[in-house]
């Protein structure tokens, strides 16, 4: 999981990550507004990572978002449709978060949180 350098953020734990990307913190532990930078349904890095972070389908989050939707209480993550936009993204905006494999982490985006650790 990686965030602009310049958001006054340093780490997060997992239900934090849970908490940002399902919509239920709109913040950074910064205070900064969160903006969630999620791959698309036809990436496969996606449905990695709804699985080992919160044990879901894709399925399963696709569903959620419709019902948040569909109540007004939120709207999902803004959605990429490669990593180079992903890191693109949350280079060039303070309050942004997103994920890629960590071989594709370059250093104009700092690391918070790594799955499976």
């Amino acid at each position: 999981v990686i965030v602009n350098p310049q958001s006054g953020v340093e780490q997060l734990t997992k239900a934090e990550v849970i908490n940002i990307f399902l919509g239920r913190q709109k913040k950074l532990p910064s205070g900064k507004a969160a903006l969630t930078v999620d791959l698309n349904s036809a990436n496969a890095e996606k449905q990695q990572f709804y699985a080992q972070l919160a044990g879901k389908e894709l399925a399963e989050i696709n569903a959620y978002w419709a019902r948040l939707i569909f109540s007004g209480q939120g709207s999902p993550p803004r959605q990429a449709e490669a990593t180079d936009e992903v890191l693109d993204i949350v280079e060039n905006n303070i309050g942004a978060i997103g994920y890629v494999k960590s071989a594709q982490v370059n250093p104009r985006v700092k690391v918070v949180y790594t799955l499976g650790h």
